[in-house]
């Protein structure tokens, strides 16, 4: 009974299967269009930002700093150091924990869509083969008559089994290759950003070594 109903199910072909790979390609392709977009206009040039920001810091003028970070785009590394120089004034600790929240915040806005395409690049081939499976019952199931016509059947079902395959698979390649490029290029902007926040906490314990000498040179001084 349970078979039965099943087989029925399955006999209705895999013709909606390529639907669904078709709408889940161009949703794809609308995820990799808009992360392109997204990464694109948050490209920086840290050496050149860098320098800068030393600059700036060299001069103690944090709030010039802070100006230059804000006006220097809306990307990670900008905003993760902004976040944190912003509270210059609480100490290095405080700084560091604000910056490490203001990553994982950015870390998220920067991830995004990639879990889809993740689930798309692993999943599609699969759904391919979920079509190819309905075509060969389709297939058997028509070689029961035995007549010409449903050699020809046989012959249809077996090829629509193998373009839900190959379209599977033509689903899920951009996507992986995606997916692993967008990885890359968030991977880079960690990297860049922990290299900022370290040129500013480097700065504030200079400047926090150098207002330690002073007092003991005071205190020597009084003695």
């Amino acid at each position: 009974m349970l078979t039965e109903i099943f087989l029925d199910a399955a006999l209705i072909g895999a013709e909606w299967v390529l639907w669904l790979l078709v709408i889940l390609s161009i949703l794809s392709v609308v995820a990799m269009v808009e992360r392109i977009l997204f990464y694109g206009k948050r490209n920086i040039d840290l050496q050149a930002v860098r320098l800068k920001l030393e600059e700036l810091l060299g001069k103690d003028d944090y709030d010039g700093a802070a100006k230059f970070l804000e006006e220097s785009g809306d990307s990670m590394e900008s905003r993760v150091v902004l976040f944190g120089l912003r509270d210059w004034r609480s100490g290095v600790a405080s700084v560091e924990d604000r910056m490490s929240g203001a990553l994982a915040t950015e870390k998220g806005r920067y991830n995004k869509q990639l879990p889809f395409l993740g689930t798309i690049g692993n999943n599609a081939p699969f759904i391919g083969l979920f079509g190819t499976v309905l075509g060969i019952i389709g297939a058997f199931d028509s070689l029961q008559s035995g007549s010409e016509e449903a050699a020809q059947a046989v012959m249809g079902a077996i090829s629509e089994a193998l373009v839900a395959t190959g379209v599977g698979l033509l689903v899920a390649i951009p996507a992986v290759i995606a997916f692993n490029i967008f990885r890359s290029r968030i991977q880079k902007s960690v990297a860049q950003t922990d290299l900022l926040g370290r040129t500013l906490l480097a700065h504030m314990h200079r400047e926090d070594g150098a207002d330690g000498k002073a007092a003991k040179r005071t205190d020597g001084s009084a003695e």
